[in-house]
């Protein structure tokens, strides 16, 4: 199974393709999208477009089974959460189109997930995934993040699929 993992962004998307077999991970590949806040592209719509094209080739090219994107935190900052929460509204919109399954996830589960400790550094993250999905190289921390929600998603998608076949009250 292919699982797609997406932390969203308006500047940089990061996305990363892992392959899931059993309790097994493999990396696939991993990028980032960038939109540029330039006078090429200064418009909220247009740089919303970039990012839908760039996750519909990511996601034509490695053909997921499921994706899985990051939630929005609140910040101090309401125009930037907005920008991020339009970001986010693609980066679910995009496999949901083709009929992939969609997860979320909030940063601490990924966290806790990955490294175990639900406030984990980035630097802790990037460890971990490393030690999940050797040799991978990261293209961007955002990058390594989507990575991060991909393996966090196969973690959880596998806990549930256990869950499903054993008998009631054996859990």
């Amino acid at each position: 199974m292919r699982v797609l993992g997406i932390d969203p962004g308006l500047r940089n998307t990061g996305w990363g393709v892992i392959f899931v077999d059993g309790p097994r991970l493999r990396h696939i590949a991993n990028g980032v999208i960038k939109t540029a806040a330039d006078s090429a592209t200064p418009d909220l719509a247009q740089r919303l477009a970039e990012l839908y094209r760039g996750l519909t080739a990511v996601i034509t090219a490695y053909a997921p089974d499921l994706a899985a994107v990051e939630q929005t935190f609140v910040n101090k900052d309401a125009v930037g959460t907005l920008k991020l929460g339009q970001a986010r509204g693609i980066a679910l919109l995009a496999p949901a189109l083709v009929g992939v399954p969609v997860g979320e996830y909030a940063p601490n589960a990924v966290k806790k997930t990955v490294v175990g400790v639900g406030h984990a550094g980035k630097e802790q993250v990037q460890h971990m995934v490393r030690v999940q999905l050797p040799g991978v190289r990261f293209e961007s921390p955002d990058a390594a993040d989507a990575l991060a929600i991909a393996i966090c998603h196969a973690h959880h998608m596998q806990g549930r699929a256990l869950r499903e076949v054993l008998p009631k009250g054996a859990a």
